[in-house]
C-alpha cells in the first residue's frame, strides 16, 4: 500500500493544481458549473449537507475553489424550491482521442441534443471520435480521492499510512508536497469522516474515475489531445473529463 498500486506518480494532484490555476482566469464558468452541481444535489437529496453526502461533497469542492458563500446559498435555495425550476440530467459520453486515448465525459445538461452535438463536434474537430455507451467505461474504476497537503502538517509517511489504514482507505500515494488517498467509491463518505475526525484537512476530496492502465501519448499528437480536453472542459454542460494517459 505504501508504494501505491493505482497511479504512477502524482498526476491527479498535478491536474487539480493546474485546474485551480485555470480557475483564476475562468472563475465565472467554474462557479456556474458548481452552482449547477449544488442545485442538482440539493434537489435530489435535500438542503442539509449532514444528511446529503452529495451536497456535502460539492460544497467542499466549492469551498476549495473559493466560491462565495452567497453563491452556494443561492444554489441551495434554488434547488430547495420544489415548484418547477430547471431540470438537469446527468449524461456520460465515451470516446477516443488521438492515439486511441480513452476519454470519459460527465455532463449535467438541460438539453440533451445540444450537449450531444457539442461533445461530438469537439471530438470530431480534434482528432477524436465519439463512441457508444460502454466503449471505454470499463477501462476506469470509480474511486474516492483525497489530497492532504504536507505543508505545515506534522505527520510522517508512516503515521499517515496508519491513519489511512484506520480510516478504511484503499491506497496511499506520497510525494514531497502531498498525501493522496484512494478508496472504494462506496467507502468515500466513511473514509472522509474518519480522516476528518483524526484532524486532517483536505485540499481536495471527490469521487473520480481512475484509469486501470495508462497508455502513452505521442509527442506529435500531444497538442491536439490537449486541445480536445481543453475544449471539452470548457463546455458549459461538461462537469468532468477523464482519460487514460498522462499530460504532465
Amino acid at each position: 500500500m505504501k508504494e501505491g498500486i493505482l497511479l504512477s506518480g502524482h498526476n491527479k494532484w498535478s491536474k487539480i493544481k493546474n485546474k485551480k490555476g485555470d480557475a483564476d482566469a475562468k472563475r465565472a464558468k467554474v462557479f456556474q458549473k458548481l452552482s449547477r452541481e449544488i442545485y442538482m444535489a440539493t434537489k435530489q437529496g435535500g438542503p442539509d449537507p449532514d444528511s446529503n453526502p452529495a451536497l456535502r461533497m460539492v460544497m467542499d469542492k466549492a469551498k476549495s475553489e473559493n466560491m462565495p458563500n452567497d453563491n452556494v446559498k443561492r444554489a441551495i435555495e434554488k434547488g430547495s424550491n420544489t415548484a418547477g425550476g430547471e431540470d438537469y440530467e446527468e449524461i456520460t459520453y465515451e470516446g477516443y482521442g488521438p492515439d486511441g486515448i480513452a476519454v470519459y465525459v460527465e455532463t449535467l445538461t438541460d438539453n440533451n441534443m445540444r450537449t450531444l452535438t457539442n461533445v461530438r463536434t469537439i471530438f470530431n474537430k480534434n482528432g477524436g471520435s465519439l463512441g457508444e455507451s460502454g466503449s471505454v467505461a470499463y477501462m476506469f474504476d470509480r474511486k474516492g480521492y483525497f489530497a492532504i497537503e504536507r505543508e505545515d502538517l506534522d505527520t510522517t509517511e508512516d503515521e499517515m499510512f496508519e491513519a489511512v489504514i484506520e480510516a478504511g482507505a484503499e491506497d496511499l500515494q506520497t510525494s514531497d508536497d502531498v498525501f493522496e488517498i484512494y478508496t472504494e467509491a462506496d467507502d468515500f463518505a466513511d473514509v472522509r469522516d474518519a480522516l476528518l475526525e483524526q484532524g486532517f484537512k483536505f485540499a481536495s476530496n471527490e469521487l473520480t474515475m481512475v484509469p486501470k492502465t495508462k497508455i502513452p501519448l505521442s509527442d506529435e499528437k500531444r497538442t491536439l489531445f490537449e486541445t480536445l480536453i481543453d475544449k471539452l472542459e470548457d463546455d458549459d454542460d461538461v462537469q468532468n473529463v477523464y482519460y487514460n494517459t498522462d499530460l504532465d
